[in-house]
């Protein structure tokens, strides 16, 4: 989707301040917060797609206004709500007021935390050949879906060399509405900085990115 997440090439927002020995988390309720997504994912509320999709339709101004884990912690409530697992009941008393809906892998105890911390593996079997091989010339698609995609909006259009071949995955376009695996190709596309900003970009810039076989056509 395009939305003001999607902030690769945008100007105007200064550079990337690198915090010196910044810590995992800045207060407490950062650490819950990541605690209790990961819980209610591992117990099957929702896969790590769809959670990605929740954060990206926060309102503009409350995107750009909050924090990392505070777009963690609305994704997820805007998220348990839409899929009944909170009512509007529980989120104004700030707890359970009413039996949740059961979860599909149920609950999980202290012997299944380093499982559930475990990334999990997204690579599938391919139904069919890739379609790209190393040093073939591809234009990134010049698409613009409504829901999730992992397709920046500054490489639509622009042509690039596939680098990589990184076998069959996990689509997220798909997984993230809950509409399958849909597993696809995925590359590595390298852009020229020119390609991507014009000619007065440094002659020197190359800029990957990784790209699923469906965000691809023949250059």
């Amino acid at each position: 989707m395009n939305g003001v997440h999607d902030m690769g090439g945008m100007d105007g927002f200064g550079k990337v301040e690198a915090e010196p020995n910044e810590p995992m988390f800045h207060a407490d309720w950062e650490a819950r917060v990541m605690a209790m997504v990961r819980a209610m994912g591992a117990a099957g509320a929702f896969n790590i797609d769809t959670s990605r999709y929740y954060r990206e339709t926060l309102p503009p101004h409350v995107y750009l206004a909050s924090s990392y884990y505070r777009k963690w912690l609305l994704g997820l409530e805007n998220m348990l709500v839409d899929k009944g697992f909170l009512g509007d009941a529980d989120m104004a008393a700030g707890h359970a007021v009413q039996p949740s809906k059961p979860l599909k892998r149920g609950k999980f105890t202290r012997g299944d935390v380093e499982r559930v911390m475990t990334r999990g593996q997204f690579a599938r079997t391919p139904a069919a050949a890739a379609r790209f091989k190393p040093g073939d010339k591809v234009r990134a698609r010049n698409m613009h879906p409504l829901t999730h995609t992992r397709l920046p909006r500054y490489v639509r259009g622009h042509l690039g060399v596939v680098e990589r071949d990184h076998g069959c995955h996990v689509f997220p376009d798909s997984a993230a509405l809950e509409l399958g695996e849909n597993p696809q190709w995925l590359y590595t596309v390298v852009f020229d900085g020119r390609e991507l900003w014009g000619p007065d970009t440094d002659p020197t810039l190359k800029v990957s990115i990784d790209a699923f076989e469906p965000y691809l056509e023949p250059a």
